[in-house]
């Protein structure tokens, strides 16, 4: 398996640990605040790094300039925002199962944004990892054994998190196609840092400041350290070197990890839905990773 690929993988089980944690954090600090702090500490950890690789650096366009805070606004400021009151009004479940509106948006978006295609049978792939994470996360079917709860603010919010998520890689491609990752992370999460600002402002004069325990700070640092500053910069690495509608095939893989990290650290019960919708999960991105690997060798 290619190594980018393997890194996507981890990559995105680790991601799927963020919901519970930010809806721990979230009992103890507004969403403005929270995406704030994430994105303060993700700056902390990867601007360093990326001065250190500035004389290397080959100098930003001014295309690749507005880029970086497009991606800033809707990747950092836009989804983390957007995701964080969605969570507030819906459920870590309900968040869980939205994130597939980025994948999806990112195989419809990138034939017409960056002329990228999946072939048919890594569209067959994509369809069996998204219908793998809704059985997962709903614990059911669809329309058969599961109903869905009337969180229709929170599940909109989350839906336009999705979606700015989308909008990070489909903004960011070209970019990383000509600069290094680190660097391209840092800028960006600097962009969405600033734009954050003025909100977290408004959200301690209204008076929702943070509480600060035990919990509080190092559910912070986790989020802003390990999603935010590596898990971001993970995925720009893959982004880097794998087609976004092909990179977004595992985005699927979070709902999955998930619901097996309830199962492990919260004690929740393993049922055959969530052993269903893994097999999908894995089968899917089975598909997608053996369709690349075919089509290679048809080529050489």
């Amino acid at each position: 398996m290619p190594t980018a690929y393997v890194v996507l993988i981890l990559a995105n089980i680790v991601y799927g640990s963020s919901y519970a944690v930010s809806r721990v954090v979230l009992e103890h600090m507004g969403p403005a605040t929270l995406s704030f702090f994430r994105l303060a500490i993700g700056s902390l950890v990867l601007v360093p790094l990326a001065l250190t690789q500035r004389r290397d650096e080959v100098r930003l366009s001014r295309a690749h300039q507005c880029n970086l805070f497009w991606m800033g606004l809707c990747g950092f400021a836009g989804a983390f925002a957007l995701g964080n009151w969605g969570l507030q009004l819906s459920t870590a479940t309900n968040a869980a199962l939205l994130i597939t509106v980025e994948p999806v948006s990112i195989i419809l978006l990138s034939p017409l944004v960056l002329g990228e295609h999946l072939t048919r049978r890594e569209g067959a792939g994509a369809l069996l990892t998204v219908a793998g994470a809704t059985v997962v996360v709903l614990n059911g079917i669809p329309g058969a054994s599961v109903a869905i709860a009337p969180h229709w603010r929170g599940d909109l919010l989350l839906v336009l998190s999705g979606l700015a998520y989308a909008g990070y890689s489909l903004f960011g491609r070209d970019v990383l196609a000509r600069h290094k990752a680190v660097p391209v992370t840092a800028w960006s999460i600097l962009w969405g840092l600033v734009v954050m600002v003025p909100f977290t402002v408004a959200e301690w004069v209204g008076g929702d400041r943070p509480e600060w325990t035990g919990t509080t700070i190092l559910g912070a640092l986790y989020l802003g350290s390990v999603i935010t500053a590596l898990g971001y910069l993970l995925w720009n690495w893959g982004l880097e070197r794998v087609e976004a509608p092909r990179l977004a095939i595992f985005v699927n893989i979070q709902p999955l990890a998930g619901a097996l990290l309830g199962v492990v650290a919260l004690h929740e019960a393993l049922t055959v839905y969530t052993v269903a919708g893994g097999v999908l999960i894995l089968a899917g991105v089975h598909t997608a990773v053996r369709a690349k690997r075919a089509q290679r060798g048809s080529i050489g």
